[in-house]
């Protein structure tokens, strides 16, 4: 970093957590004249809790203290949605005037629907796709439930489940497939490049996101939501209040942590074309119309405007 402000002089360090340790970095810039913006994008305390459960008092105190003085340290605050930033208000005291919501929003020159490329063996099928990391907190365990009751409860034949995406817990989730004799219809095709991301959403006809309700995920934005939306296709997910911010009625919401509801939901879509174009046409407009990333840069300019005269 030293010798990158050495060549530049950048007059900006912009940090993302977690880690919620980059404010050592801008207090060392801080006597150049280098301003500080704490790209909020993790619920560092909330995100521990969420993959060891009980982490322990000490380790715990210290993540929220790390997440204090990044607050305390920064000129301004980005949030990732609007629960951010009543927790960058909150717990770290900032200004409102000094805390911007700059959204994980599709770039539509980048991102958006292409031309069906199903061939003709898989005209008698639907594809259901996630897309994203697979850690212990995401809820594939719960999603493979749903797929079970789907497939052996319901019967169903006609449907296929592309689990898109790498992560700590890909193994054992492969595994758990197999056991619950899913392989015929689920297929995981580990990390891939952003084209074949955007070639599995286009062929797909529905998105799910299976985030279970915890105090991480209830306040978080998830990219995958916006995405699927971006490509028209309607969505299933539990009930998480930045979750409806997201997908408003573009989505259908099952019960929090409930993957019976949740196979329900995607069974709801499953039986009704009408339904999907619909809910599929509304997630698309509203990323048109305000959920995208040239609307939320302007954002993002006026709080590097506000930095500098801070």
């Amino acid at each position: 970093m030293l010798r990158v402000f050495g060549r530049t002089r950048f007059r900006i360090l912009q940090g993302c957590n977690p880690p919620d340790t980059i404010f050592l970095l801008a207090l060392l810039l801080r006597p150049f004249g280098v301003r500080f913006i704490f790209d909020h994008h993790d619920l560092t305390p909330e995100l521990l809790e969420a993959k060891f459960k009980t982490p322990g008092r000490l380790f715990s105190a210290l993540t929220r203290l790390a997440e204090r003085l990044s607050f305390r340290v920064a000129s301004v605050s980005i949030a990732t949605n609007e629960s951010f930033k009543e927790i960058a208000i909150s717990r770290g005291d900032k200004p409102p005037d000094r805390v911007f919501v700059v959204r994980n929003c599709p770039d539509l020159t980048r991102l958006g629907p292409l031309p069906n490329r199903k061939g003709p063996g898989s005209q008698n099928h639907l594809q259901v796709v996630y897309v994203g990391f697979m850690a212990s907190q995401d809820g594939l365990d719960l999603l493979l439930s749903s797929i079970e009751h789907i497939v052996k409860h319901e019967r169903r034949q006609d449907t296929k489940f592309m689990l898109v995406g790498g992560g700590t817990a890909l193994a054992e989730l492969r595994s758990i497939a197999s056991e619950k004799g899913l392989d015929c219809f689920v297929t995981f095709t580990g990390h891939v490049s952003h084209d074949d991301v955007i070639k599995y959403l286009s062929d797909a006809d529905i998105g799910v996101a299976p985030d279970p309700k915890t105090s991480m995920n209830d306040n978080s934005t998830m990219i995958k939501i916006l995405e699927y939306m971006a490509f028209g296709l309607p969505t299933v997910l539990f009930d998480l209040k930045e979750g409806r911010r997201s997908a408003g009625p573009a989505a259908l919401y099952a019960r929090p942590n409930d993957p019976i509801d949740f196979a329900n939901q995607i069974t709801r879509l499953l039986d009704s074309p009408e339904l999907r174009e619909k809910l599929g046409k509304c997630g698309r407009e509203r990323i048109e119309e305000s959920l995208n990333w040239e609307t939320e840069k302007t954002v993002l300019l006026e709080a590097y405007r506000t930095a500098l005269r801070a």
